[in-house]
């Protein structure tokens, strides 16, 4: 029954008692009573707009990249092992790194707006706390996607020569989004806690590293912490209106997405050593080329893939939505550990 059909029943001299009542059981009937679901919507929300900053606080002016130190840790980029690169080259292959980094960010940032606009319109008005938290979660994405915009900038200034990113971004978010929307959801909800996972386990703290390239890793974090729980959330939301079967479908859908997600990574190291080539002015060898290649797939692979989908976390909402599928999860993850 709609909100206009209920007051539009009213009649008599009791007519406002009527359609208080009839208003009341409607309210009743919401799946927005579960309370406990609102608060945590609401505590999100309000915990959201504390932590909130502005691009400019962050990148521009006197606020700039330092290239004369790392901008990501061994961890996440892998560049130590490389016998066939000195120490300066393994610097620029380690910014280069760090511009990839942003960019495939970005380019899941905008995949991840209109899956939670499109989750948006349908919440509606049945969760005003969720439909609250979820437009600041809009916000702040598409606050990122600009914040990695204006950092490829001043990358590109300051780093002296071209480095290419996978694209056309809108082409690999269409082909995200023609999933189930389940499969999106659990797959920004893999991005969202492998985020956490990057930025605690290894930039926190890191001295050796450039303090800027820290700063926007810090804020993107904080944000990205309050992200991955509305996330977890919509997972849970989408989860409710399916069957079992659906379910699985979707989880399946979601492996495809990361087979797409390893097939642009496996395109991204051949940009980053033509990116490298070009910043060091040096022809690699076949054999340099290989050995390069191999270990910068296992890296890109371990870092976007293998983090995200044997984070904690992630295993438990996978199982909260279907018994027993984090060891599917934990399986396929092998692929890229």
């Amino acid at each position: 029954m709609a909100l206009t059909d209920t007051l539009s029943t009213a009649d008599g001299p009791d007519s406002g008692f009527n359609s208080a009542v009839s208003l009341l059981q409607l309210v009743r009937s919401m799946r927005s009573t579960d309370f406990r679901v609102a608060e945590d919507y609401q505590s999100i929300w309000q915990t959201a707009n504390r932590i909130n900053w502005n691009i400019q606080d962050l990148i521009g002016g006197d606020k700039r990249l330092n290239f004369t130190q790392p901008f990501l840790p061994d961890a996440l980029v892998g560049i130590n092992t490389i016998q066939c690169l000195n120490n300066e080259e393994k610097l620029k292959l380690n910014q280069i790194r760090g511009n990839s980094y942003l960019s495939l960010f970005g380019l899941c940032e905008e995949f991840i707006l209109p899956s939670v606009v499109e989750h948006i319109n349908q919440i509606r008005w049945n969760n005003l706390y969720a439909t609250q938290a979820f437009l600041h979660f809009a916000e702040e994405e598409s606050k990122h996607i600009l914040l990695f915009q204006r950092f490829a900038e001043d990358f590109e200034q300051g780093f002296g020569t071209v480095c290419e990113c996978i694209g056309p971004t809108h082409t690999i978010c269409d082909r995200i989004l023609n999933h189930h929307p389940l499969a999106v959801a659990l797959t920004t909800l893999h991005i969202e806690w492998m985020t956490q996972r990057h930025y605690l386990e290894s930039v926190r703290d890191n001295q050796g590293l450039d303090p800027q390239f820290c700063r926007l890793l810090r804020y993107h974090w904080l944000e990205e912490a309050q992200h991955a729980k509305l996330d977890a959330l919509m997972v849970q939301d989408i989860a409710r209106s399916l069957s079992p079967e659906e379910i699985k479908g979707a989880i399946a859908d979601y492996f495809t997405i990361v087979d797409l997600l390893d097939q642009g990574l496996q395109q991204q190291v051949q940009l980053d050593l033509e990116s490298l080539s070009r910043a060091t002015n040096r022809w690699f060898s076949d054999v340099e080329r290989t050995e390069i290649q191999t270990i910068q797939i296992q890296s890109y692979r371990w870092t976007f893939l293998w983090s995200g989908m044997t984070h904690q976390n992630v295993g438990r909402i996978f199982n909260e939505i279907y018994p027993s599928s984090e060891t599917l999860l934990l399986e396929k993850a092998k692929n890229f550990g």
